[in-house]
């Protein structure tokens, strides 16, 4: 039986799980005014008791919550799938469980308060990769960028480095197009995290460095001789122009 995608099933279904009854509401009214079917729960606890049968296409995870947190139900649902697509919500002084919880495998987190307009554009996104990760390309849709050996797809957002897949948060694909589309150009954290948040302001510019380490991390776990993401102390990063040498 051929799998159904989220594209057969209409816009796809959205787990939101968040013990504040007032982001479950707004986040909730946000996503079904765009289409999509969102199931709350008020705790990490309720929701495993059904995402434990039966995934959805999206999960939207609070860090902080009673019972059972985000990150513990989010080591659950990586349990069960490596590709679910995760969105964490936290508050701006939970950097260090922010950080956790993206090494856990989540796809991307905004922080609250957040804009609105920014969380529906990432499960956008979420859901166009899902569209578009296994149909076929037309020449309309031929978006590449070719670096050396890297080559971004940007309208699936997926990444290839020396042909091999490298699986990316959003935001990481983001960061990597704005250093890789200018070889051999500095680019400050704060021009990064316009690149990676567009359109999110409570973003800090220290979690460019945490976005740069995993992006580092996950291509050499790919090819460990891979060094094509520069560090320019006191400037930012930049991607290492083709051919040049240090």
């Amino acid at each position: 039986m051929a799998k159904e995608t989220p594209s057969e099933l209409g816009k796809g279904t959205i787990a939101l799980v968040d013990d504040e009854e007032n982001i479950r509401e707004t986040v909730g009214y946000a996503l079904r005014k765009e289409g999509y079917r969102v199931d709350t729960y008020s705790d990490g606890a309720e929701a495993w008791q059904t995402l434990e049968e039966k995934l959805p296409d999206v999960a939207v995870l609070d860090i902080m919550m009673p019972r059972m947190d985000g990150l513990d139900l989010c080591r659950k649902l990586r349990a069960k799938s490596e590709t679910l697509p995760i969105i964490f919500l936290t508050s701006r002084d939970e950097e260090f469980d922010r950080v956790l919880g993206l090494e856990l495998g989540a796809d991307d987190y905004l922080c609250k308060p957040f804009s609105m307009r920014e969380l529906v554009a990432r499960v956008k996104v979420l859901f166009r990769r899902l569209h578009l990760a296994d149909s076929p390309r037309t020449a309309a849709e031929e978006k590449l960028i070719d670096v050396g050996g890297l080559r971004l797809d940007l309208q699936r957002y997926t990444a290839h480095w020396q042909g091999a897949p490298v699986q990316l948060t959003v935001t990481e694909f983001l960061i990597l197009n704005a250093l890789a589309r200018h070889p051999g150009h500095v680019k400050s954290r704060e021009q990064l995290v316009q690149e990676g948040y567009p359109h999110d302001s409570y973003v800090s510019d220290r979690t460019i460095d945490s976005h740069i380490k995993r992006l580092r991390r996950k291509l050499t776990r790919t090819d460990p001789s891979f060094d094509e993401i520069e560090t320019v102390y006191g400037l930012g990063y930049r991607y290492r122009q083709p051919g040049a040498s240090d």
